[in-house]
């Protein structure tokens, strides 16, 4: 790799490229900012027609991130963290777009940018060790190397209901909403899910709706987010702290500082305690705080029975109607098992005398009609009809694409019992091809930038030491994937996670082979694993040296 070489080279033509990048999410554009380091030329294919990924395309009303504005964000750059100002405790999908592509001009992303492109199809030529990826709009384009940057929540699942076409109103789907958004204002609404995006977005659409109808299948819980503007004193206290803070989340179980692991069971207290403490969690706000309260919520079900007792008697003294009150309490899954969703005002916003509760499980959706919908009890008129009704999530988008490794291996084929992946990182049979925040890694159980961080630094490191021993190839062996599947499996078998319906197994899209996709056994100790196998020199992983051509010679 020539130490003068730039993105620019003139010896490569517009469709050949070091390395490319599929996606321009959080985890492409820190991935393409690393691999320019590198002296590489870089090309990022992006579907979306301009940066942000997730947070380009979830508009709909009130979609607010999880984590606290002061942890989600990039930690690679200290000027960086120190210019930028967060106004709220929890960022807004406007503020983190905002934030996203303050970061693409402020490093000068776009120019290796091709927006607009959606990868069709790759495959590796195992004699030259070449990606060929063919795009709708650049044609065929080719690399040594390809990262997958296609983002966990990318592929919005839009129910398969009969008759869909024949609706006269709007529909929308939460994940593809207009960018122009849309005003409900004296309109018959249903909203379809209550899930992340339907919690989030149902208080919202309530208070502008003539009537707006909730069908819900599955009630999930729900903690109030507690959100403020921040705070000047406590942002300039963290920006101090940046440093210990930013080491400190890669040694904890989620990525995320400030949170004190708990050393006491839930069955060790008294209810009195127990009481106490979830309370100060419920008026503290945030996910993280509420599973932390003790240490064994996750894994032993009597102890996470006191935590969902607790949010169930919430329930109970905010809904009036004890009716509806008792189809909002979640009944089929441990707390914390499916995602933990952060609310503002959800359950209040069924005492509005314009918000109705469907019971979707005990009288189905059998089809849309022209006027609205029909349950297997009634029919409904609407004006409009929003799908709150999630994504084909963690591997919905790398299916999409028509993928060949090895031998024309499929990857269609490889996944057709569930995903497989050595450290989520890369597959077997598909070398020289990464992935960032891949299935079996924790990804969506970690602070997600801080995962792709991680994982592109891994990437990036992998690069330099091929580069360093004159190594063209890269691949995971097929036992060290069956090992790490194996023992992602049986760590998520620990604990209580499997025992929900989640799209965490893929139980919300039909036919999807179940088992359980994010590693769970904590970002701290998955780093570790990582750091190990690179220090040893990358165990499990099979590197070949160049027949004819190096990445040292790009």
């Amino acid at each position: 790799m020539s130490q003068h070489a730039t993105p620019s080279s003139s010896d490569k033509s517009a469709t050949e490229f070091d390395a490319i990048i599929v996606g321009a999410g959080v985890g492409g554009l820190y991935a393409l900012h690393r691999l320019r380091g590198l002296g590489l030329k870089v090309g990022v294919f992006e579907a979306a027609s301009d940066v942000g990924g997730t947070w380009y395309w979830n508009r709909y009303p009130g979609c607010r991130c999880d984590v606290e504005s002061m942890e989600y964000s990039y930690s690679f750059s200290d000027e960086l963290q120190q210019e930028w100002q967060w106004p709220e405790r929890y960022g807004t999908q406007p503020e983190i777009l905002r934030y996203v592509n303050h970061v693409a001009d402020r490093f000068d992303l776009r120019r290796d940018i091709r927006f607009d492109t959606r990868v069709l199809a790759a495959s590796f030529d195992s004699a030259d060790n070449q990606w060929t990826l063919q795009t709708d709009r650049h044609g065929a384009v080719s690399a040594p190397f390809c990262i997958m940057a296609t983002g966990n929540l990318s592929t919005p699942r839009v129910p398969d209901f009969a008759g869909l076409e024949s609706f006269k109103g709007n529909w929308y789907h939460t994940g593809l909403w207009p960018h122009a958004g849309v005003d409900f204002t004296g309109q018959r609404v249903a909203v379809i899910g209550t899930g992340s995006s339907g919690v989030q977005s149902i208080p919202l659409i309530a208070a502008q709706a003539k009537h707006l109808h909730v069908f819900q299948r599955t009630a999930n819980f729900t903690l109030p987010a507690r959100n403020a503007a921040l705070d000047p004193s406590a942002e300039r206290r963290h920006k101090a702290e940046y440093a210990e803070r930013r080491q400190a989340a890669f040694n904890t179980p989620f990525g995320i500082s400030g949170h004190p692991p708990p050393v006491k069971s839930a069955l060790e207290a008294t209810r009195e305690e127990r009481d106490a403490a979830y309370e100060e969690k419920w008026a503290e706000g945030g996910s993280i705080s509420f599973l932390y309260a003790y240490n064994d919520l996750l894994v032993n079900k009597a102890a996470n029975d006191t935590a969902a007792d607790f949010v169930r008697n919430k329930i109970r003294a905010t809904v009036k109607d004890p009716a509806v009150a008792e189809l909002l309490l979640p009944n089929d899954h441990p707390i914390g098992t499916k995602r933990l969703i952060l609310d503002s005002n959800y359950y209040e916003t069924y005492n509005r005398d314009n918000v109705t509760l469907v019971d979707a499980r005990r009288a189905p959706i059998e089809a849309i009609t022209p006027a609205g919908l029909r349950t297997t009890e009634a029919e409904y008129e609407f004006d409009a009809i929003v799908f709150a009704t999630g994504f084909d999530a963690m591997t919905g988008a790398l299916l999409e694409i028509d993928l060949h490794g090895t031998d024309g291996a499929s990857l269609k084929d490889k996944w057709a019992d569930g995903p497989r992946s050595n450290l989520g990182l890369m597959m077997a049979g598909f070398p020289n091809m990464f992935l960032i925040t891949g299935p079996q890694s924790p990804s969506v159980k970690a602070q997600m930038i801080l995962a792709c961080e991680q994982h592109t630094d891994w990437i990036v490191d992998c690069l330099e030491h091929m580069k360093a021993n004159g190594m063209a190839r890269i691949e995971t062996d097929q036992g060290a994937e069956d090992a790490w599947v194996a023992h992602n499996n049986e760590v998520a078998n620990s604990t209580l996670y499997p025992q929900a319906n989640s799209w965490y197994m893929g139980a919300n899209i039909p036919g999807k082979p179940r088992i359980f996709m994010p590693y769970v056994g904590g970002f701290d100790r998955y780093k570790r694993t990582c750091d190990e196998i690179a220090a040893k020199g990358y165990e499990g992983f099979t590197l070949t040296p160049a027949k004819t051509r190096t990445l040292a010679d790009a």
